[in-house]
This record gives C-alpha cells, structure tokens and sequence, in this order.
C-alpha cells in the first residue's frame, strides 16, 4: 500500500548546519565548504538513484553547479542564526518504476517550486538491502533556495510568502494529487491521501462508509528519524524538571523578579520515538482486536436472524388456516426480503472482518520489526563495548 509522506523544515545554521554539506551527503557527491574550508566526500554513500538540479529558465549556469549554489547561499547569510535553506522530504509511491518515480518528482518540482521561481537541488534514494532498509522505502530530499532566482541570480531578499502554512498546505495537497494520477495511470490501486486520519474517518463517517471509518480508527505512528533511532539504543536523557526560556519579569512574594519557565518533563516524557512509536502500534492492534471481536458478535446475532427467517420463509401453515388468515404469501414475502437484508450485511461484515484482520496484522508486524532493529542494533552495540539501555 503507498503510504504518504511530506515534510519541510528550514536549514538552520544556528543548528550548526551546513546547506553544503546536506547537499553533498544527499547527492551522494564530494564537495568543497568554502565557509569551513572543507572538503566533503560523500562518494561512497549507497542508495542514491538520481540527483539533479532544477531552476527556472534564463538564470546563470552556476546555478546549475551544486558547489556553486550552496556556497553562494551560504556567503549571502551573514547572521549566525540565518536560515539558509528549506528541505522537503517526501516518500515515493514503491509500486511505481524508477523512471515514473524521476519524472512524477521533475514534474511535482516544476509545477510547484521552480514555477515560483526557486532553485531545486533533489536527491532519490532507494533502500539499502545491506542496511535492512524497508524495500518499500523510495523517497527524495529537495533541497530549495530561499530567495527567488532570475537572469541576475538570486535576489538579495528571501521571499518571505514562501514561509505560509497556506502554501504548505497546497504542497501537500498537490503532492497526493500527482501521486494518485500517477498511480492512476500505472493501473495501481493503491491511493495517498495527505489529510489526517481524523479527517478521513470524519469524511468516512459522514459517507456512511463503515468499512473505511473502521479501518482508520487508529493512532498515527509517531516520524523515527537516524537521531531518535540512535537515542533509542544509546543511553537515554534522564527527564528533570528544567527552566526553559529567557527570562521573564515575574512576581513572586510580592516582587518581581526574573525567573524563567518551568518544564516538569517527566510528567510527559515518553521514553524515546521508537518506543512510543512500539506502544502506539500495540495500541492499535488491541484496539483492531476488539473491533473484529464486535464484527464476529454481530456476524453470530445476524446468522440466528437468518435462521429464524429461513425458516419462517419455508414454513407451510394448514390449508384451513391459510384460508382463514390470507396473510402466509405476506409473511413470506417479508421473510425473503429480511433474508436479503440479513446477506448483505452478513457480506458487508465479512469484509469488514477481513480488512481489520489485515491492518492489526501488519500493526503487530510493524512493531515485531521495530523490536527486531532496537535488538540488533542493541547486540551490535555490546559487541563493540557501548553501554546501552533501553530507551
């Protein structure tokens, strides 16, 4: 099944990132920091399938040159907290080949990125069998410049309007769209959908689509990125109550003093995302378990009534009585259409019987491979005499 995914975070140099070196390790290439006086190879990276840059037409040819480009950007930004960049990160349909993956990405950034004006440095990356990828993991990073660019180059002021949530909301959007049409073409069955699971299910509920509102009634799984995989292995923050924050003017015992926010973390600190993540999908599938249990009551109730009603259908009263009455071609007439009523529903709760059983089976799956990546990577660990506790 294609599983939908769109983020987009801004570069931040006050995070001691550099958009040279993101941009190197994504592509998979060697490439020289100016502004560290470094050298980055990344050469022997696994699992990039294509890198490319793409910028609207008329503009410098170095634009075009991934050295060029992120070194530019990074002399334009003077300030030590400076954004200098936006990532977008999205997954890719794994049912598609690897050319109708390339040309949905160059047509999604054509339309709704370099159409604006930015310059698109993106990377395909396809899953690592020697890493234990999972084999459906097709997805791309999009590196995009800030400010808009021209025949000149890039304009000394960032485009700011390209920071709304409107415009993010668009790009989701517009991203399940093309995902769908493409699929569409390619005969695929599966569908993306950028809307929460709420919303789904609200849309489900108010279509009168039982089978579909069930299925979705589930938590959200919580983004595992390489950070929250080491943290889940490595030993873990302690969560103490912290003082956050700058400090604010507050009374306290009749002065006012300067005091900072207090955090108390461990009232919701839940251990690490993969935890969380493995808790979320018990969850689910226990709550999956008690939804098939109610289908098999109402597929037991449902086979009684059918009974009753097989048998009211074929009874035969007296030929007296049936005289006196006039009412025996009526009440079989009612049977038989309870009795179609009672099949449909009885169909309709077989697959809904199947489509639960299928989802709390690929739940308990998902944490099972969880729980087998937090012992491999926990056995590696020891081998190599690094403490480790669970996170």
């Amino acid at each position: 099944m294609a599983s939908y995914h769109l983020s987009a975070q801004p570069v931040k140099r006050s995070e001691g990132r550099s958009v040279v070196a993101m941009a190197a390790y994504r592509a998979g290439v060697v490439l020289k920091d100016e502004r560290r006086g470094v050298d980055l190879d990344y050469r022997r990276r696994r699992g990039v399938v294509h890198a490319e840059i793409m910028a609207p037409d008329g503009v410098p040819a170095w634009l075009h040159d991934r050295e060029a480009l992120w070194n530019a950007v990074e002399k334009m930004e003077i300030r030590k907290d400076a954004q200098l960049a936006r990532e977008i990160n999205m997954a890719l349909p794994h049912e598609l080949t690897d050319a109708e993956r390339l040309a949905l990405v160059r047509s999604f950034i054509r339309e709704q990125f370099v159409s604006l004006g930015m310059v698109a440095d993106f990377a395909i990356h396809a899953p690592v069998p020697e890493k234990r990828d999972d084999p459906r993991n097709h997805h791309v990073h999009v590196l995009l410049t800030l400010r808009q660019a021209g025949g000149g180059g890039l304009r000394r002021v960032k485009t700011r309007e390209w920071n709304s949530d409107a415009m993010l909301i668009g790009w989701r959007r517009a991203w399940a769209d093309v995902q769908n049409k493409a699929l569409g073409r390619g005969a695929h069955p599966a569908r993306v959908d950028h809307r929460s699971l709420e919303a789904q299910r609200a849309e489900a509920v108010r279509l009168g689509r039982r089978r579909e509102a069930a299925v979705l009634l589930r938590e959200p799984e919580v983004h595992v990125g390489p950070k929250a995989k080491k943290a889940a292995v490595a030993r873990p923050p302690t969560s103490k109550v912290r003082n956050v924050g700058p400090r604010r003017r507050t009374k306290k015992a009749g002065r006012t003093v300067p005091m900072r926010r207090t955090v108390r973390y461990p009232d919701f600190d839940r251990g690490s995302r993969v935890r969380w993540t493995m808790q979320r999908l018990s969850r689910n599938a226990r709550s999956y378990e008690r939804a098939i249990a109610r289908a098999e009551r109402q597929m037991t109730r449902l086979r009684q009534r059918r009974a009753y009603y097989v048998k009211a259908a074929n009874h035969k009263a007296p030929r007296d009585a049936r005289k006196r009455t006039g009412g025996e071609a009526a009440r079989r007439a009612h049977a038989l259409k309870r009795l179609a009523e009672i099949a449909y529903w009885i169909n309709e709760l077989d697959l809904l019987f199947f489509s639960l059983l299928g989802i709390r089976e690929s739940q308990l799956v998902r944490r099972t491979v969880w729980s087998n990546r937090l012992t491999a990577r926990r056995l590696r660990g020891l081998a190599l005499g690094r403490p480790w506790m669970p996170g």
